[in-house]
């Protein structure tokens, strides 16, 4: 099979509208992608709100620095970082391809991002051509009993009645293997919904969604989360933060708050996103040989300044939480940073995807590196990398102690969060005593 050429337009969403932003072309041969290379658009560079793909292959330093250039990804890779947040993950390719009627992982990738519509992760769309409208067609929140009935069919490989169909709109634009779909509120603000599998051993939507008001109360940074019943089925709900509402003509400034809810005369603005993966500047099959450490390096590169040290205490932070929680999906693409307009600057984004997983071993590991001794899910390696993090060993210690303190806790906060008491029962050997994690003399260090 030879391999094509194909010539894609990217759009960025600028303050309330969108602005063609360059051009992509993605070498193909057959499902694979070979190369890539991009060049922005003139009149894109001109702007003054113009956002930057990403911020590793597709920075600015100076939109002089990238005017009239074609770019390639860096360290050799296929894809740029910007393009590949973009595109849909594991379970909106199976909804692409539940559309279009086609074998699994069979389309060209290029395929992947010209049908994942306009709602996709950030403030990046991707079309055929400079003419193409956006595809934008979510539905209300009412519509869940449809999408959740259409997602179980994608996931048992049936096929999808018209009534149903608008899973393809909703259920395409953002990553993760799980069924999902993004609708509106009642009061038009955007959630991403996470719908139960009928493979799951135990409430995971509930336990989620615990989970993460769990970790709000160890103080780190959480979107809003809900849980919702349709019959027997619980669907965890997650606001949408890379997406906030602003009054109609105005620029954000220093006082903008992100979490604002819709209104009327406020229209809705996008925030730029790239994954730790696009930050770190590597590929997926990377990820597990990647670290915590890598990431607080790539914050120390590419974040904006007035933000480096409390993303990195707040990095650190959710290192120690999964290391108490078990959870070891904390891949690169978990891991997340948004385009602050009021810095004009990239940050860590809220907290999301945190599922503890429960084991019998004593000996667990996280996903990503965390300290000397590698993936080792101990207190004491997260310790002796605390200066990687640009912390101090009393501050270290005074973080462990806060996601301590509440996580001794966690069996209390998950019954406030309303997971039931068999539920609570399955889940508890993920969660970890600081006497099985730490050895006594770093015990002793802890407030």
């Amino acid at each position: 099979m030879a391999a094509k050429e194909l010539k894609l337009m990217t759009f960025a969403y600028l303050g309330e509208s969108w602005a063609p932003c360059g051009q992509l072309t993605m070498t193909e041969q057959g499902p694979e992608l070979l190369a890539s290379r991009f060049a922005y658009g003139l009149n894109y560079l001109n702007r003054p709100n113009a956002l930057e793909v990403d911020p590793v292959s597709l920075a600015f330093h100076g939109q002089q620095s990238v005017k009239g250039k074609l770019l390639l990804p860096v360290n050799k890779l296929a894809n740029f970082g910007g393009i590949r947040d973009a595109a849909p993950d594991a379970w909106g390719r199976r909804v692409i391809e539940a559309k279009l009627k086609v074998p699994a992982n069979s389309l060209a990738e290029s395929q992947y991002l010209l049908h994942a519509g306009c709602q996709r992760v950030g403030a990046m769309d991707i079309r055929a051509t400079i003419h193409d409208e956006p595809k934008d067609a979510i539905t209300s929140i009412h519509a869940l009993a449809y999408l959740m009935e259409a997602a179980e069919r994608i996931e048992a490989g049936e096929n999808i009645p018209a009534h149903l169909d608008t899973i393809f709109n909703n259920g395409t634009a953002l990553g993760g293997a799980r069924p999902k779909a993004t609708v509106r509120d009642e009061s038009g603000a955007l959630w991403l919904a996470k719908f139960q599998s009928k493979n799951d051993a135990f409430d995971i939507p509930a336990v989620e969604c615990a989970a993460l008001v769990l970790a709000r109360e160890t103080g780190l940074n959480v979107p809003p989360v809900e849980t919702r019943s349709l019959g027997n089925r619980r669907i965890m709900m997650i606001q949408r933060f890379d997406r906030y509402w602003l009054a109609q003509g105005m620029l954000p400034n220093a006082a903008t708050d992100l979490l604002r809810l819709p209104a009327d005369g406020l229209t809705e603005r996008r925030l730029g996103f790239v994954s730790g993966l696009t930050l770190v500047g590597c590929d997926e099959t990377e990820s597990r040989t990647k670290s915590y450490a890598d990431l607080a390096m790539a914050i120390r590169r590419y974040c904006h300044p007035s933000t480096i040290r409390a993303d990195n205490e707040e990095l650190f932070k959710r290192m120690v939480f999964n290391i108490f929680v078990s959870n070891d999906d904390d891949h690169l693409r978990n891991h997340g940073f948004l385009w602050d307009p009021r810095l004009a600057g990239w940050r860590l984004s809220p907290l999301y995807d945190v599922l503890p997983r429960p084991s019998i071993a004593t000996e667990r590991y996280l996903h990503l590196g965390i300290g000397p001794q590698g993936r080792l899910a101990t207190l004491d390696n997260a310790l002796a990398g605390h200066a990687i993090f640009s912390l101090s060993l009393a501050r270290a210690c005074t973080l462990i102690g806060e996601v301590w303190r509440c996580v001794r806790e966690w069996k209390v906060s998950f019954e406030h969060s309303g997971v039931l008491a068999d539920d609570i029962a399955k889940i508890a050997p993920a969660f970890r005593h600081v006497d099985d994690i730490s050895t006594a003399g770093t015990r002793k260090l802890l407030p």
